[in-house]
């Protein structure tokens, strides 16, 4: 046998295993490539919270703020504790504001009177908290970690 012949046939011996290991390897690739990822929880998106106008209401100040859901999470409560300071930064009122229902996904007006305040001495309101936030499935905790704020006015609307 000459050494054409040799190589010839320990080529054709390995071929098979070279085969084999393509074929292995391809259905790795496809495993690892089709095989379904674990469901991740998605993050719930933020609730957006825009002071938009505040116009004078004899003695109170009525305040209209725009509120952005744009998530899939409907709320049946949720209620805000804000905190209204003057201009000096001293405390002239708290009150709590109820925006449920928040339909998702849903932009949507709440306005509201600050009693007993006018509205040039309103320097910055704080969401201090979410008092109450229930969902579909009951109440829901760190409801305030969701909102984010914003203002078209002087005043601002902080967190």
């Amino acid at each position: 046998m000459g050494r054409h012949g040799l190589i010839h046939r320990i080529a054709r011996s390995r071929l098979p295993t070279i085969r084999c290991i393509a074929l292995v390897l391809s259905a790795s690739v496809i495993v690892i490539c089709c095989w379904p990822l674990p469901d991740r929880a998605e993050s719930p998106k933020s609730i957006g919270l825009e002071l938009n106008k505040l116009e004078q209401q004899g003695g109170n100040c009525r305040a209209y703020l725009v509120i952005a859901n744009p998530g899939t999470d409907a709320f049946t409560g949720f209620t805000l504790d804000l905190i209204v300071f003057d201009h000096s930064g001293t405390i002239s009122r708290r009150l709590a504001v109820e925006l449920a229902p928040l339909r998702a996904p849903k932009t949507m007006v709440k306005v509201f009177d600050i009693p007993e305040t006018a509205c040039t001495g309103i320097g910055n309101i704080l969401v201090n908290d979410v008092l109450h936030c229930r969902g579909a499935n009951g109440e829901l905790g760190g409801c305030i970690d969701r909102i984010t704020t914003s203002s078209k006015l002087s005043v601002k609307l902080s967190r």
